[in-house]
């Protein structure tokens, strides 16, 4: 991937975004279940825990549906590794791609693109 401008470049772009913003809500999900554990385990009181029991329970819901729409949109495999290897591979190597490109180019000038008030 030379030029980051070409729309070629940009064929599935999206789709590796969603699956990317997917994932990371997926994984905050699940760290909010864990504390929610964590919490629950903690608390003295009844009624804390019957609140927090209730609000894991929405969590873990919202977990499994994100994960299910993952499954569906081909996002996510958990029972198939050779598949979920595959996908995991190409989104790195297209991280990779990215962290390659020339962005920003050494030669930074900008004098005469910019009006320049009179001396």
């Amino acid at each position: 991937m030379k030029d980051y401008l070409d729309p070629r470049n940009a064929e599935g772009m999206p789709n590796l975004a969603d699956s990317a913003f997917a994932m990371d809500f997926l994984l905050s999900v699940k760290n909010g279940i864990r504390n929610y554990g964590f919490a629950i385990a903690e608390t003295a009181s009844p009624e804390l825990r019957t609140i927090l029991t209730k609000q894991m329970d929405t969590a873990m819901d919202l977990h499994a549906e994100i994960a299910d729409f993952m499954i569906k949109k081909g996002w996510l495999n958990p029972s198939d590794f050779k598949t979920q290897y595959e996908v995991d591979l190409k989104a790195a190597e297209t991280a990779v791609q990215i962290a390659q490109m020339n962005l920003f180019p050494i030669d930074t000038d900008r004098r005469g693109m910019f009006a320049t008030p009179n001396k």
